[in-house]
């Protein structure tokens, strides 16, 4: 029975661990769009846009800082290190379960 609930810790772990990397990326995504000046207007673009923004609404707006790239990079960066670090921590915890 432990083997079986070592097994499922270990599954669940890097399933949380690949949603905060897959939440990262997202959002570094959209840095990088917005730093190159994606057009808006394209499907892929509106939905990273879409995604980071729905990813970061808890951070909305925390740094009000010029140039506005490095707004973008301090308002989405900053969850984007928070999922790394929290889904990371959590599934490493999972792995010693």
């Amino acid at each position: 029975m432990s083997r079986r609930h070592s097994s499922g810790s270990n599954t669940a772990a890097t399933i949380l661990a690949a949603i905060a990397d897959i939440a990262a990326v997202i959002l570094g995504l959209w840095i990088v769009m917005y730093w190159l000046d994606a057009n808006r207007a394209n499907d892929l673009v509106d939905f990273v846009q879409g995604a980071a923004h729905w990813l970061a609404g808890w951070s909305h707006d925390l740094f009000t800082v010029d140039p506005d790239w490095l707004r973008v990079l301090l308002n989405y960066g900053l969850p984007a290190v928070v999922y790394l670090f929290i889904g990371h921590a959590v599934a490493g915890r999972l792995r010693r379960v």
